[in-house]
C-alpha cells in the first residue's frame, strides 16, 4: 500500500499539510489536520515532499519599503486570507466501508460528525435515540470552521431508525440571539441507503445533513397594554392562575374521529388523520402540563396508519420515558400506553 499510518501527506484540494491517523480500507484513509479529524479518498492526497521542494526559496526576495504604499495593497488578496463560505453547521455521516467474504464493499459503521461551517462557536448537548430511549449523549462545544467527531453508529442499527436530538446554544451570548436552538433528525433506512449508493457514483465522502444554517434571533416580545385589550372585548386571565382557565387533563384519550367530531363523514382519509394527530397533541401536552405519569392513547387497530404515526411522534417527543403497545383486556392491541419522566 502507498501510505501507512504516520506518513505526512498534503490534501490536495486545500494545499493543506497533515498525517495519516488511519487506514479505513484500500481506497480511504482517515487524515489529521491542524487537529481537525477525517476522511478521504487517497487519490484526494499526496506526499508534500515536491511541494515543499517548489517552495522552498534559494534566495530571499529584496523588498524596498520606500516603493510599497498602502493604497497599493490589492484588497482582494487581503480578503481572501481569512475568508471562508458559511454553509451552516450540519451532521455529517461518514460510512466505514469493508469488504465481505465474497470482496464486496459493505458499510461496517457510520462515523458521525457535527460540521460548524459558520464564524460562531456553539455549545451543544447531543443525544441520539432509539425508540425514545437515549442510546448516546454528549455535551461539547465546537469552534468556528470546525469539525467535530461524536462516536460510531453500527451500521446495522440504521434499521431501527435512529433519531439525532442537538440543543445548540452561543458560546458567546448575544441579547439579541435566541438562548438556544434545538434540531431534530430521524434517519430513515431507505433513503440513507439511497445516498450511500449517490455517495459511491459521485465518490464523496461523506452524507450532510443541514441542522440550520443561521443561528436563529430571539423571539421579539409583543408588550401590549392590559386594558387596551380587556376594552377590545378580550378575556385577560392573571398568568399565575392559568391551569384555572384549561381543560383538565385525562389519563385516556380516545382518537376514534366519532368521539372527536359529530360530523366526519365529508372529510377524506387524510383530513381526518390530521385532526386525530391534532387532538393526539392537545392531549399529550395537557397530560405533560399536569405532570401525570402516564398516557394511555386509543387508536384503534385498522390499518395502523394512526397508529404507526402516533409512535413515530412518541419517539421524537421530549419527556417520554417509554410507551409501549401490547394486549389488554380492555382495548386489545388498539391502545398505547405512554410513561413520562419528570
Amino acid at each position: 500500500m502507498k501510505y501507512q499510518v504516520g506518513d505526512e501527506i498534503l490534501v490536495l484540494l486545500s494545499n493543506e499539510e497533515g498525517r495519516i491517523i488511519e487506514i479505513m480500507n484500500d481506497t480511504m484513509v482517515m487524515i489529521e489536520v491542524r487537529g481537525v479529524k477525517f476522511p478521504a479518498y487517497m487519490d484526494q492526497i499526496d506526499f508534500p515532499y515536491f511541494k515543499r521542494f517548489t517552495e522552498k526559496k534559494l534566495f530571499p526576495e529584496k523588498i524596498t519599503p520606500q516603493k510599497i504604499f498602502v493604497d497599493q495593497i490589492p484588497k482582494e488578496k487581503i480578503q481572501k486570507n481569512d475568508a471562508k463560505e458559511e454553509e451552516g453547521v450540519l451532521l455529517n455521516l461518514i460510512p466505514k466501508f469493508s469488504l465481505d467474504d465474497f470482496n464486496d464493499e459493505i458499510v461496517e459503521s457510520l462515523k458521525i460528525y457535527i460540521s460548524n461551517r459558520t464564524r460562531v462557536g456553539y455549545q451543544f448537548l447531543y443525544e441520539q435515540s432509539f425508540a425514545g430511549l437515549v442510546d448516546f449523549s454528549i455535551e461539547s462545544s465546537i469552534a468556528p470552521f470546525t469539525d467535530f467527531y461524536i462516536h460510531d453508529l453500527p451500521f446495522a442499527a440504521v434499521n431501527d431508525s435512529p433519531s439525532f436530538s442537538i440543543d445548540f446554544s452561543l458560546i458567546e451570548p448575544h441579547k439579541k440571539k435566541a438562548p438556544h436552538f434545538e434540531t431534530q433528525l430521524k434517519l430513515k433506512p431507505k433513503q440513507l441507503f439511497q445516498k450511500i449508493e449517490t455517495l459511491k457514483e459521485e465518490n464523496k465522502t461523506n452524507i450532510g445533513f443541514p441542522l440550520f444554517i443561521t443561528y436563529p434571533d430571539k423571539a421579539e416580545e409583543n408588550h401590549i397594554a392590559i386594558d387596551v385589550l380587556r376594552n377590545a372585548g378580550y378575556k385577560v386571565y392573571d398568568a399565575s392562575k392559568i391551569k384555572q382557565h384549561i381543560p383538565a387533563a385525562r389519563s385516556v384519550i380516545d382518537l376514534h374521529i366519532e368521539k372527536i367530531m359529530d360530523q366526519h363523514s365529508h372529510l377524506s382519509n387524510a383530513e381526518i388523520l390530521q385532526f386525530q394527530l391534532e387532538e393526539f397533541e392537545k392531549w399529550f401536552e395537557l397530560a405533560q402540563l399536569n405532570q401525570l405519569p402516564t398516557l394511555i392513547i386509543i387508536h384503534g387497530v385498522g390499518k395502523g396508519k394512526l397508529k404507526a404515526e402516533i409512535h413515530d411522534l412518541l419517539k421524537v417527543k421530549k419527556g417520554v420515558k417509554q410507551f409501549i403497545n401490547q394486549y389488554s383486556d380492555f382495548y386489545g392491541y388498539g391502545a398505547t400506553e405512554v410513561f413520562f419522566e419528570y
